[in-house]
């Protein structure tokens, strides 16, 4: 399905280049545990948060975002339960206040973000609050909340990610290759700021979300060490399949 773009995409990257949370943000994010999952698409990071949810008790942060409903995994998406599904307008008009903890510019094609009321009502209800970002949104979310935990989810091989990918729905290939190349800025920022995140590597929905939530309670991570290898040799089919058909 082809996605229109955003009427005003310049407003929205000259707020979010020099964006500031309110006063009443700031406060609201004292004393609230949050994880944050990162990866490239098709990776399968809603999955491990629905078990982190269902499983461990972890409260999923429902995203605001100006793209339209999908059909995913045989159904629509629901407002409120996939996304809070907001008017450009209504999405500025936030921002603007300073009421978003992120938010981004995706694809050139959509702008999702983290809104203070989610958070707010994560920590009303005492639980981790989690959900999944892209790349630049974790990295400023880092810098307003540097105790957060930031998990960059990888998946077990390039061929595995691939048919993950293809088996969503139909997608144009034009969206296919932006998010190609949206994944090979993801592998190479998660590479060089490696540092910031715990790497793992989803292999099995239930054990991937036992790694993530000792790691929250601070286990250690027995993926961090494999993380290089892996996202180096994903960078390397990449680059090749994006060469190999560069429309």
């Amino acid at each position: 399905m082809n996605q229109p773009g955003l009427n005003h995409i310049q407003e929205f990257k000259d707020l979010l280049q020099n964006y500031h949370m309110s006063e009443r943000a700031q406060q609201a994010l004292e004393g609230l545990q949050l994880v944050l999952l990162v990866a490239a698409t098709s990776t399968g990071r809603n999955t491990v948060i629905k078990e982190l949810v269902e499983s461990f008790g972890y409260h999923f942060v429902v995203s605001d975002t100006t793209r339209p409903p999908q059909f995913r995994d045989g159904k629509m998406e629901e407002n409120g339960v996939n996304y809070f599904f907001r008017t450009e307008e209504g999405m500025l008009e936030d921002i603007r206040a300073g009421e978003f903890f992120e938010a981004e510019v995706i694809h050139n094609q959509q702008v999702s973000g983290m809104s203070i009321r989610e958070l707010e009502r994560a920590k009303n209800l005492n639980k981790i609050a989690i959900t999944d970002v892209d790349i630049g949104g974790i990295n400023n979310a880092l810098k307003v909340k540097p105790d957060l935990k930031a998990i960059f989810l990888l998946p077990p091989s390039f061929d595995e990610w691939q048919n993950r990918l293809t088996g969503r729905g139909r997608m144009t290939e034009h969206e296919i290759r932006n998010r190609l190349r949206t994944a090979e800025t993801i592998f190479n920022t998660g590479l060089h700021n490696a540092n910031q995140y715990n790497f793992v590597i989803a292999e099995d929905v239930k054990h991937s979300a036992a790694v993530i939530d000792g790691i929250v309670h601070g286990k250690m991570n027995p993926y961090q060490g494999r993380a290089a290898g892996l996202i180096h040799e994903l960078q390397g089919r990449l680059q090749q399949k994006l060469a190999s058909n560069p429309v």
